[in-house]
């Protein structure tokens, strides 16, 4: 048995305390410093990468030091003193690496290789192994929570969970990953896409910078395209006829460009536009052409005929008519009453319509007077005014207005309409102008959705004095049929806007002509020499065909001429006894015509007639078509408009053109050029050149 003074030797506190103080290392200020600077950089580096509070614990502070303190202020006994001195010196010897590397070898002893993933927190209760559990419900255990934080490997490696579907983010995409959802509705092309952590790391999946597997970028985002509703309106080609049976053609002018920019956007898009959205008619007037203008005191527009070989079809002749539109001076023309019809429903959302088109509007206002009056009427589920009338100086206030439009819901033309009618005729005083500008997708599905419906609706405001014209915006769901109705009723113009550069044309360039009409309801009708032409076909105009009785019938409805526009049209023609003539006599016809003298040298006549502004008593213009002499070749203006209406028809598949193709259009273009300053007909060279490509 030890006596007390043995234990005083074999535990001397004091010994202990100076042993341990000896152990401590001294103070080092470099490292201190060093230290402090790499803390400094780890929290600006981290600053910000974790929204949620850091977990805390509730139980009191721990450590090595505080609890020998605890111990040594609180147990008295040298006895117990010496025990617990004992443990402690034994958990610092199994803390050691020699330690560890001890207890590591004994099987069963020390702790195990942890499990890759997050640890699960100290208030958690422990859940079942995945592997014991059904296979979705394994999946469902193996997810994060979507509290848990992942344990960060270096400064740049910022990884955390967002929602509680266990995504994962790196750095500044996590705030956006809280909202990405995992499709995308059509349109929606902005749409972050979300970071996906798997399951379980496979051969195949990436690591995520931090070096921890399991965790990769998703792929982009699955946008599910809307089903393609367009419509277009359109007929059957023009057939080919036989003059004897049928020498009379009558037809409305139509200054409509629709066509050529649905074309061009469906080329630039990758593919050929459908045969039913190409109306030749609109291609060719498209382009502006250098025509003889009439003179003062003439009538509003000066016809030009010229006759010559057919590019594609030799043994018959293109009958070129074109129409040019006198210029008035800008300084006389009156006040304008403009009315935006802004369809907002949310077939409107898409980058190519709503945000275009207030773009569009944004060129078309800098043309307006301070004098002129500006109103905003926009129409989705319901129509309401956005902009009351407003002096267009007012720029700041109608651009406010303009910009506060958004999309959303369904699509209300009617009440659209009716609302923008009535604010027109509110506007409206002697002597000035008053419109309706109506810009859409031409998706109408509350109220006057049938077309017919809408002809009527519109053939009676236009009476009024209120013309209507109609601007196309977007694709998928372009109703090309209803805006056409629209168009052609209103006694307005129908464009497709789907660049920038087009709505300058249209809004800016073309203003006047679009707003000032200088001829109305012009209608054509040519009357073909049966001793002359075999056959003929009229090229395109199939959706503005009238009735040979319509012509002098002042009743009937017909295209608006504006001020500077002009027309053209095309007839191709097989004069009589050439070996091209696709039809042969009769057995039991009558003989073949005889010429009469007094009309030797015509080819056909022609016949206008249109009605000047606000009148309704049309006027009447004739002139011959005589026979051309020789093997006459085409001026610069009217070859170029043959080269575009052999691409339409080319676009078309017309059976018509034998083998006459894309490199015999294109040769044709290049060569009648002319002058083009705004490029429209270099644009025409380059879509026929990628048409081909795509037709190959």
């Amino acid at each position: 048995m030890t006596s007390k003074d043995d234990d005083d030797d074999l535990f001397d506190l004091d010994a202990l305390r100076a042993a341990m103080k000896g152990a401590t290392p001294a103070p080092d200020p470099a490292k201190r410093d060093a230290d402090l600077r790499l803390a400094q950089e780890n929290f600006a580096v981290l600053q910000g990468s974790r929204p949620d509070a850091r977990l805390t614990s509730d139980r009191e502070p721990r450590g090595l030091l505080r609890g020998m303190r605890q111990m040594l202020n609180t147990l008295t006994g040298r006895t117990g003193l010496g025990l617990t001195t004992a443990l402690v010196a034994c958990g610092i010897f199994i803390l050691s690496p020699m330690g560890e590397d001890l207890m590591q070898r004994a099987p069963g002893l020390g702790p195990q290789e942890p499990a890759p993933g997050p640890v699960s927190q100290p208030d958690q209760m422990p859940e079942p192994m995945a592997d014991s559990l059904p296979a979705p419900e394994a999946e469902m255990q193996a997810a994060p929570r979507a509290e848990e934080t992942l344990p960060l490997s270096g400064p740049d490696d910022r990884l955390r969970t967002g929602p509680a579907d266990g995504t994962v983010v790196l750095g500044e995409m996590a705030e956006m990953a809280e909202e990405a959802p995992a499709f995308v509705e059509s349109g929606d092309l902005n749409a972050p896409a979300p970071l996906q952590r798997l399951a379980a790391p496979t051969p195949s999946a990436g690591i995520a910078p931090g070096g921890e597997a399991g965790y990769i970028a998703a792929e982009p985002p699955l946008v599910l395209p809307g089903p393609d509703t367009e419509t277009f309106a359109n007929a059957e080609d023009n057939p080919l006829r036989i003059a004897a049976e049928e020498p009379v053609s009558t037809f409305s002018i139509d200054v409509d460009t629709a066509s050529w920019s649905v074309i061009r956007s469906s080329i630039l898009g990758g593919y050929l536009p459908p045969a039913e959205a190409v109306r030749i008619e609109e291609m060719i007037n498209y382009f502006p052409y250098d025509y003889a203008a009439p003179e003062p005191g003439e009538a509003p527009f000066r016809p030009t005929i010229s006759v010559f070989e057919t590019p594609w079809n030799e043994g018959t002749e293109l009958v070129h008519i074109a129409l040019q539109g006198e210029m008035p001076a800008l300084a006389d023309r009156p006040p304008l009453n403009l009315v935006f019809l802004i369809d907002t429903s949310g077939s409107m959302a898409d980058a190519d319509k709503l945000p275009l088109l207030k773009q569009s509007f944004r060129l078309m206002l800098a043309e307006l007077r301070p004098e002129d009056e500006v109103a905003i009427v926009e129409y989705a589920g319901s129509a309401g005014v956005a902009l009351p009338p407003t002096a267009a100086g007012e720029r700041s206030t109608v651009l406010a207005a303009l910009d506060g439009l958004g999309a959303g819901g369904s699509t209300n033309g009617q009440g659209g309409l009716e609302q923008a009618y009535a604010l027109a005729a509110e506007m409206a005083e002697d002597g000035e102008v008053s419109r309706v500008l109506l810009a859409t997708d031409g998706d109408f599905n509350v109220g006057l959705s049938d077309p017919s419906a809408l002809e009527d609706y519109i053939a009676d405001k236009r009476e009024t004095g209120i013309y209507l014209s109609v601007l196309g915006f977007g694709r998928g769901n372009l109703d090309d049929a209803t805006m056409q109705a629209l168009a052609q009723n209103g006694n307005g113009q129908a464009a497709y806007i789907d660049t920038l550069s087009e709505a300058r044309k249209v809004l800016v360039d073309q203003l006047t002509g679009a707003l000032f009409p200088i001829a109305g309801d012009v209608k054509v009708q040519v009357e073909w020499n049966p001793a002359e032409v075999a056959e003929y076909r009229l090229i395109g105009y199939e959706t503005r065909a009238l009735a040979r009785e319509d012509f002098a019938n002042d009743r009937v409805d017909a295209g608006e001429l504006g001020a500077g526009h002009s027309v053209t049209a095309i007839y191709e023609v097989t004069p009589v006894g050439s070996p091209a003539r696709l039809t042969e006599d009769l057995r039991y016809a009558a003989d073949s015509p005889q010429a009469d003298a007094a009309h030797d040298g015509e080819l056909g006549f022609l016949r206008l007639r249109w009605k000047e502004p606000g009148e309704d008593v049309s006027q009447l213009m004739e002139t011959p078509i005589a026979l051309p002499e020789g093997a006459a070749r085409p001026g610069t203006e009217a070859a170029f408009a043959a080269a575009i209406a052999g691409f339409g028809q080319l676009l078309k598949d017309s059976p018509y053109l034998g083998s006459w193709g894309y490199d015999e259009a294109i040769a044709l273009a290049t060569e009648s050029r002319g002058d083009d300053p705004f490029g429209y007909r270099n644009e025409a060279l380059q879509l026929m050149r990628l048409a081909q490509s795509l037709a190959d």
